[in-house]
C-alpha cells in the first residue's frame, strides 16, 4: 500500500456487515476483542435505532479505519454526540485518515442537530490526545471511569428443589 493519501483512494462511508472481518481486526489494534460475528450483530442493532452510527475509511476496497459515534442524552445536560471509538490501521496512521473519519462523525452530529461532539480517551493514549488537540478538540475535564460487572447467575443445580426460579424471596419478619 502506498504512503500517499488522496481523495481518489480514500472513501469514508457507513459501516456495512461485509466490513465485519476487517473491523474486527482493527478493534484488536485498539486493544479490544470482538469477533466478526459480534461486529455484524452490532451493525444490525445500531441500524435499528439511528442514535448511533459507525463509518469506515477505505483505501480501495480495504477498510483501514473506523469511527463510532452516538447521541448521548443525559438528564443533566443538553444532548451531545459521543465518539465511542476511533482506530486507523497501523502502517497508514498520520496520513489524514483519522481526520477524515472525525469529519464524517462531526457531520453526522451536526445533521442530528447536536451542538457539540465529545470524545474520551484513555490516559495512556498520548498520541490520540495530540491528534484530538490538533483537530480542534479541547480538554474539558479529567474523569475516572468506574465499572461494576453483573454478578454471575446462581447455579440452577444448587437451588433448593422446593424453590422455583421465579418465586419471590420470602419477606423478612
Amino acid at each position: 500500500m502506498d504512503d500517499q493519501l488522496s481523495p481518489a483512494n480514500l472513501t469514508v462511508r457507513e459501516i456495512i456487515p461485509d466490513d465485519a472481518g476487517a473491523v474486527s481486526l482493527l478493534i484488536k489494534q485498539l486493544g479490544f476483542d470482538r469477533s466478526p460475528q459480534q461486529v455484524r450483530e452490532w451493525i444490525a442493532a445500531s441500524h435499528a435505532g439511528r442514535v448511533q452510527a459507525a463509518f469506515v475509511a477505505c483505501r480501495g476496497n480495504e477498510p483501514v479505519g473506523w469511527i463510532e459515534v452516538s447521541i448521548s442524552r443525559p438528564l443533566q445536560s443538553a444532548p451531545f454526540a459521543l465518539i465511542g471509538g476511533l482506530v486507523v490501521k497501523e502502517g497508514v496512521r498520520s496520513l489524514g485518515i483519522g481526520r477524515e473519519l472525525c469529519r464524517r462523525a462531526e457531520a453526522w452530529s451536526w445533521e442530528h442537530s447536536l451542538g457539540k461532539i465529545r470524545v474520551t480517551s484513555r490516559s495512556t493514549r498520548l498520541d490520540a490526545h495530540r491528534f484530538y488537540l490538533r483537530d480542534g478538540y479541547r480538554v474539558d475535564k479529567t474523569s475516572l471511569v468506574f465499572e461494576k460487572h453483573r454478578p454471575a447467575e446462581p447455579d440452577e443445580s444448587k437451588r433448593p428443589a422446593n424453590k422455583q426460579a421465579d418465586e419471590p424471596a420470602s419477606p423478612v419478619s
